[in-house]
C-alpha cells in the first residue's frame, strides 16, 4: 500500500470529486486523477466509475476504502507517535463534553493545556446531545452518568455523586420529603431520559421505586439546576453542580439516608479503539486524569 495514493483516494471518496479533492490537498486535478489510475493499475481493478454527472466506488472500491480507511489512520497514528517529539506535544485534539461539565471543569482544564502546550490546538464541543465519536470526527469524549455499553474505550476520571436537592424557599413552602414516597407529592425536576418512576439511586427502600411528581422535564442539566435554584422543585443533581449552592445555603440536599454514594456512576473519557494513540491524546487523557482526581479529593 502506497500511503499517498491511498490518501488521494480517500479525499476524493470523501470530497465527492477529483477537483473538490485537488483543491482540499493542494494538487491539480489530473494529478489526483493520475494517482488514483496509478493505484487501479497496481490493483488491476477498477475502484471508482465516473461519468460528467457523478463518481461512484466499484464494489471493489466499496471493500478497498472500507478496509484501507482504517489501515490509513493506524499508520497515520504511527507516523505521528514516532515523530511527535517527547518535549514538544503538537497538532489537533477534536473532543467534546456535556454541557454543565464542560462549563464548570472541561473548559478550564483544556485552558491550562494548552497554555503548558501551545503547540496543540484543541477543538471543544459542549453539549447535552450524545455525540457518535466515530461517525462526527472526535479524537476523545467526557461524559458523566453510567455509561451503555459501546465499542468506546473509558477511563474512570472521578465518581459522579447525585444527591437529591432543593432551593430553601420550595421547601418552605412544600415541606420536605421524608422517604422516597413522598416525592410523587412534590414538583420533580427530571432529565428528558428520566421516567416518571425513578428510584434516583436511593437505597434503604421498600420496593427500590418511587413516582415522581409532576414538575419540569429538560434535557439540561444546566437548567435544571437553575430550575432548582429559582424554587421551582426538587432534582436530582451532580455534587460537581450543586457543591458550591449546598455550601452556601442556595439548595438543600435531601434523603440522605436513603441517597447512594454511586448512584450517578461516573465521569469518564471516551475514544475510539486502537492500538495506537497519538502522543497528544495520551498526554491529555493523562492531564485530565489528574486535574480530576483533584476534583474528585476536594
Amino acid at each position: 500500500m502506497q500511503k499517498a495514493e491511498l490518501e488521494i483516494l480517500l479525499a476524493v471518496v470523501d470530497h465527492g470529486s477529483f477537483s473538490a479533492a485537488a483543491r482540499a490537498m493542494g494538487y491539480t486535478p489530473s494529478a489526483v486523477g493520475k494517482r488514483v489510475h496509478q493505484l487501479e493499475e497496481r490493483l488491476k481493478v477498477p475502484l471508482l466509475v465516473r461519468s460528467t454527472r457523478r463518481m461512484a466506488l466499484t464494489d471493489a472500491g466499496r471493500r478497498y476504502v472500507e478496509e484501507a480507511r482504517d489501515l490509513f489512520a493506524r499508520l497515520t497514528a504511527l507516523e505521528e507517535d514516532i515523530s511527535d517529539d517527547a518535549y514538544t506535544l503538537r497538532g489537533t485534539i477534536r473532543l467534546t463534553s456535556s454541557a454543565a461539565l464542560g462549563r464548570l471543569h472541561v473548559v478550564p482544564m483544556v485552558i491550562e493545556f494548552m497554555e503548558r502546550y501551545p503547540e496543540v490546538e484543541i477543538e471543544l464541543l459542549l453539549t447535552d446531545k450524545v455525540i457518535d465519536l466515530i461517525d462526527d470526527g472526535f479524537d476523545l469524549g467526557v461524559r458523566s452518568g453510567v455509561l451503555p455499553d459501546s465499542s468506546l474505550v473509558a477511563l474512570k476520571l472521578m465518581n459522579n455523586p447525585r444527591v437529591p436537592c432543593a432551593a430553601p424557599a420550595y421547601l418552605e413552602q412544600h415541606g420536605f420529603p421524608e422517604r422516597p414516597e413522598d416525592l410523587s407529592a412534590h414538583r420533580c425536576l427530571r432529565l428528558g431520559h428520566e421516567r416518571q418512576i425513578s428510584d434516583w439511586g436511593f437505597t434503604q427502600h421498600q420496593g427500590g421505586h418511587s413516582r415522581l411528581g409532576s414538575g419540569f422535564s429538560c434535557n439540561s442539566l444546566e437548567a435544571l439546576h437553575a430550575a432548582c435554584c429559582a424554587g421551582r422543585g426538587i432534582a436530582w443533581l451532580p455534587e460537581f453542580l450543586t457543591s458550591n449552592d449546598i455550601l452556601n445555603g442556595r439548595l438543600m440536599p435531601l434523603l440522605e439516608d436513603y441517597s447512594a454514594l454511586d448512584s450517578g456512576g461516573g465521569v469518564f473519557v471516551l475514544r475510539p479503539e486502537t492500538n495506537l494513540l497519538p502522543y497528544r491524546f495520551r498526554t491529555f487523557i493523562d492531564f485530565l486524569a489528574n486535574r480530576f482526581a483533584k476534583v474528585g479529593s476536594n
